[in-house]
């Protein structure tokens, strides 16, 4: 465990800029109650319309799922820390939120690059598709995902623990970031530098590059269609999955793999607020203005009320 003579950590937050914190707060929980909206319909139209009973949709709204759950650990803390005026957490608070920021993170790394796959399986080989993407490679692939995400995170949890604090218990971010508690320690750190470097690798540019050769297949069979329409069609299906991956891989690589020299605790608050909080409000958003499936899936659900038909003209 942590050694020290005290029990609780302090979040300094974002009062660097108390002329700001009263609107970061509100932006963060507009961020926080649309990502709970737009997440939950997602997940819901997804079970309740059997058009979307595919591997594609099955994925979005595991994605979605794990949104909800990322954005809890990270936000919820911060805000209720911001109506208190405690801005302060236990050990145990402190260990426990860093575990599921990780494991939450790690996961949807994996589940990111494993979409990427899907799209390529059923834009390069779409006769074997429902052979190859069946619903029990499904389930293995989305539990592949969570135990990767949860054992990463716990050996990275465990890496930190042991080491000793120099006595300040002041964390400059708004929660139990793994390389802000690391500034705390006065000890060798380098295993667990080592150990997140590692693991960082195998998360971000692995996946990233299989993501980047499934693309360059998926393009090469793009262009070959003749048809306008299924160019179309095919490019609508993995642009709204190609904007997600670079919001969240763009912010996740600025933040865990930057040289160690760059010492930028300010910006990482605020990239941290980007891939927390903002990309997981913007999937299901992005999903669905690039997703006719979707939007015609939402416009049903509308029709069962017809106080939505300012909505529906909305998503026309």
């Amino acid at each position: 465990m942590f050694q020290g003579n005290w029990t609780d950590f302090f979040f300094l937050g974002f009062s660097h800029y108390p002329k700001l914190e009263a609107t970061i707060f509100v932006l963060c929980l507009l961020m926080y109650l649309i990502t709970l909206l737009g997440n939950v319909i997602l997940i819901f139209i997804t079970i309740l319309d059997f058009h979307l009973h595919t591997p594609m949709y099955f994925f979005l709204s595991n994605l979605s799922f794990l949104d909800i759950w990322y954005t809890s650990s990270a936000l919820t803390p911060m805000l209720a820390n911001f109506v208190s005026s405690k801005n302060t957490i236990s050990f145990s608070g402190c260990a426990t939120q860093m575990y599921f920021s990780l494991a939450l993170g790690s996961t949807e790394c994996v589940l990111l690059s494993l979409m990427a796959y899907d799209r390529y399986v059923a834009i390069c080989h779409p006769l074997r598709y429902p052979i190859i993407m069946n619903r029990r490679v499904c389930v293995q692939i989305a539990v592949g995902s969570w135990v990767t995400g949860c054992l990463t995170a716990l050996v990275e949890t465990m890496s930190v623990l042991p080491l000793s604090l120099c006595g300040n218990s002041k964390i400059n971010h708004f929660t139990c970031e793994i390389l802000a508690v690391l500034k705390l320690v006065c000890v060798d750190t380098s295993m667990a530098q080592l150990i997140m470097l590692v693991i960082s690798v195998l998360l971000l540019p692995m996946p990233m590059l299989l993501i980047c050769i499934s693309y360059a297949f998926i393009l090469v069979n793009i262009l070959r269609i003749s048809s306008v329409d299924g160019r179309s069609k095919a490019f609508s299906t993995c642009t709204a999955h190609l904007t997600v991956v670079v919001l969240f891989y763009g912010t996740a690589l600025s933040m865990y793999l930057k040289p160690s020299a760059i010492d930028s605790q300010e910006i990482d608050k605020f990239m941290a607020l980007i891939y927390a909080g903002l990309t997981p409000m913007l999937n299901p958003i992005i999903y669905s203005l690039r997703n006719k499936e979707v939007k015609v899936a939402v416009k049903k659900l509308l029709l069962k009320n017809p106080f939505n038909a300012v909505l529906i003209s909305i998503l026309k």
